[in-house]
């Protein structure tokens, strides 16, 4: 690869100067050395790029054709050097993440942590959206990427998955169903239910997982925050419905969750990209450092949890 590109960056000189002395003086380095260099690229590209005589140099048809897209290649690759080093030596820049609040609060600090041992100059903005919001972020370039739910989806979007994570019941330590090692969803009818509202991501995965039973759940209450539903929960007025990523880590003196089963009903969140759209080099850094993370997080407490 570097000798290709010492070649291409050969030949674009030689055309420029139109003389291989003028060129190799150009690039410090000897006319035989240059010489050799260009017969390389030739050789690899099984083409002649110069018609020679003892007064001229000039392209051949092939040189001509190939001239603007060796140009294209060394910019190319002189700015991504150049965005790299930038990046590297702690240039300010900013990542702009759209995500959903409950995979912000799990998935984002210790990465951000990392990141910025590393590149403390490199500013990081999250947008909290819905799932639907998240989505159009990132396909309107409002956010770099996101990390949103797989059922909602775009052709222009790239879905790269992290975690496959349950929904539970929420409800307090003196509520009777916190005694049950296994709550069925069937044992919530007749419950005072508190939801998200009907038009979230959340809210469209459970009622479609449950179109098929002989009872409907009894949503009484619509939020628009798991948080807020958690908080009525504490406050006694109902149990609810969550991603297990949103219950409180540490153990809540009030708070406790309970799988629900029958059926087991999980969401996959992922990395949402739009599709055939480079990063930039501090964003692609802070993705993979995501996607290493997670992916080597075998002790996580909610991934392959409550298969039955």
């Amino acid at each position: 690869m570097q000798h290709e590109l010492q070649g291409i960056q050969a030949f674009v000189k030689i055309a420029e100067i139109g003389c291989f002395t003028r060129a190799s003086h150009f690039l410090h380095i000897s006319q035989p050395a240059l010489t050799r260099r260009l017969k390389k690229l030739e050789d690899s590209l099984g083409a002649t790029l110069f018609e020679r005589s003892t007064r001229n140099v000039k392209l051949t048809a092939v040189g001509r054709e190939f001239l603007p897209k060796a140009k294209n290649l060394i910019d190319f690759y002189e700015s991504s050097i150049l965005s790299i080093k930038e990046m590297a030596t702690h240039q300010i820049g900013v990542i702009t993440l759209s995500c959903l609040p409950t995979a912000a609060f799990y998935f984002l600090p210790s990465v951000i942590r990392d990141y910025n041992n590393h590149y403390p100059n490199i500013r990081i903005r999250i947008l909290e959206h819905s799932a639907s919001d998240c989505l159009e972020a990132v396909l309107n370039g409002d956010a770099d990427f996101g990390i949103n739910m797989i059922n909602i989806t775009h052709p222009n979007i790239d879905f790269t998955p992290l975690v496959n994570e349950p929904f539970v019941l929420a409800c307090r330590r003196d509520h009777e169903l916190a005694q049950k090692q296994l709550v069925m969803w069937k044992d919530l009818a007749g419950l005072r239910l508190i939801g998200v509202r009907r038009s979230s991501g959340n809210r469209s995965l459970i009622d479609r997982a449950l179109e098929g039973m002989e009872w409907k759940p009894n949503w009484f209450y619509e939020v628009r925050h798991l948080s807020t539903s958690l908080g009525m929960v504490e406050a006694g007025l109902g149990v609810a419905v969550v991603p297990s990523l949103a219950m409180p880590t540490d153990e809540h003196h009030i708070l406790v969750s309970r799988p629900l089963v029958e059926p087991v009903i999980r969401r996959t969140l992922g990395l949402v990209q739009r599709r055939e759209t480079a990063l930039s080099p501090a964003a692609e850094k802070f993705r993979e450092m995501l996607l290493q993370l997670w992916s080597q997080d075998v002790n996580s407490p909610w991934i392959g949890k409550f298969t039955t």
